[in-house]
């Protein structure tokens, strides 16, 4: 771990997290990243469901999973079923600026730890919630999930050709979408109570986040009736080469088939008619994929790069995590972070994607282990007798 000079912007803003999985901790371990004291609440003898994944033990170390989401956080367990537990948490309170939960609704309401309940403590208190579908409505007791949220939210139903069978996307964009939008609600609830002293409910939720995501295609369809969908215009795509696969953008030019079909070293199809309008292509779309998958198959993917960079066509290889983890512009722009191995091995992780010149991010704190801190924080805020 390395240390920071630099007062970092969060410093003195104290957070209670008693959220689990990628939702609440990714917005949370944001938090740290950037000052905050992150006091990660969790379950004696399970924690955070995040430590269980992959076949791991809860009580040990390392699993890349929970590690990913919550380093710069210190782990206290405590029995919110008992009346120690809250009671615990309600001297804490009285300390902190900021409870985030992803329960379900209601949940945190019949343990006594409602908004009200700590607002009664600490007027002051941001009361940040992650849900599935929000605090009311008609789904507000279905359990949310990043996968469900794909699919309620029309996104899953979109894909570049309808005669593919639907499927699920394999990274968690509603659960990191909501958790950044999270982030982003506790700051201004923050910057709005240095103005009026006053706490607040933010809330967010998959289903919204996923549902904003989608911001062009619902006003193109609510306001035009029509179906926006980017991954199936005609001129863009991801064609197989002699090598790998390339993913091509044929947009943001005055006539990006011609600078195509150079690049491919073909005919001019935008000269013929039934290709000569955007409109008319998108009606020939699979006409037009066809010649390009066969051109493409006939050479490498870094010759067909080269091609493209020099018409000015968008272009990228498709490349693998792996590769992608040790591409130079990954490590130009330190996001890997690395910690002194354990005795259970390294603990390499993705570093913030905010880079920001006076507040560089630094691991000040390595994912805790399951109630690491848990003596030091019942000592430091809130007296040892609860210890």
């Amino acid at each position: 771990m390395t240390g920071n000079a630099l007062e970092l912007p969060l410093e003195g803003v104290r957070v209670l997290d008693f959220s689990q999985v990628m939702l609440g901790p990714c917005c949370t371990q944001m938090l740290g990243d950037y000052g905050a004291d992150v006091i990660k609440i969790e379950r004696a003898g399970l924690g955070d469901l995040s430590r269980w994944s992959v076949g791991e033990d809860p009580d040990g170390e390392n699993n890349p999973v929970f590690s990913s989401l919550n380093r710069n956080k210190r782990s206290i367990t405590l029995d919110l079923k008992t009346e120690d537990g809250r009671k615990a948490v309600r001297k804490l309170v009285k300390y902190t600026d900021v409870v985030v939960n992803n329960f379900r609704p209601g949940v945190m309401e019949r343990m006594g730890l409602g908004f009200q309940d700590l607002k009664r403590i600490n007027p002051g208190i941001i009361y940040a919630v992650g849900t599935g579908f929000g605090l009311q409505g008609p789904y507000v007791n279905k359990g949310g999930q990043d996968v469900l949220a794909q699919a309620m939210s029309g996104a899953m139903h979109r894909r570049a050709d309808n005669r593919q069978p639907l499927s699920i996307y394999p990274t968690a964009l509603a659960d990191y979408s909501a958790g950044m939008h999270l982030v982003q609600g506790i700051l201004l609830a923050l910057m709005q109570r240095e103005k009026n002293g006053e706490g607040q409910i933010v809330s967010v939720s998959l289903f919204n986040s996923m549902l904003a995501m989608q911001m062009q295609e619902a006003a193109v369809w609510m306001m035009r009736s029509k179906e926006l969908n980017w991954a199936a215009m005609p001129l863009s795509g991801v064609f197989e080469t002699t090598d790998k696969a390339i993913v091509m953008i044929g947009a943001f030019k005055q006539n990006p088939l011609m600078s195509i079909c150079k690049a491919l070293n073909i005919e001019d199809l935008s000269l013929q008619k039934k290709y000569s309008t955007l409109e008319r292509q998108a009606e020939n779309r699979d006409e037009l994929q066809k010649v390009f998958r066969e051109r493409f198959a006939t050479n490498s993917t870094s010759y067909w790069l080269r091609k493209l960079d020099e018409v000015d066509i968008l272009c990228a290889p498709v490349n693998s995590l792996s590769e992608a983890l040790e591409d130079p512009q990954t490590i130009c722009n330190r996001m890997i972070m690395d910690l002194p191995s354990t005795e259970a091995g390294p603990v390499r992780l993705v570093g913030s994607p905010i880079d920001m010149s006076m507040a560089p991010v630094n691991i000040r704190l390595a994912p805790p282990k399951l109630g690491e801190h848990t003596k030091e924080i019942l000592e430091e805020f809130t007296g040892s007798e609860l210890s």
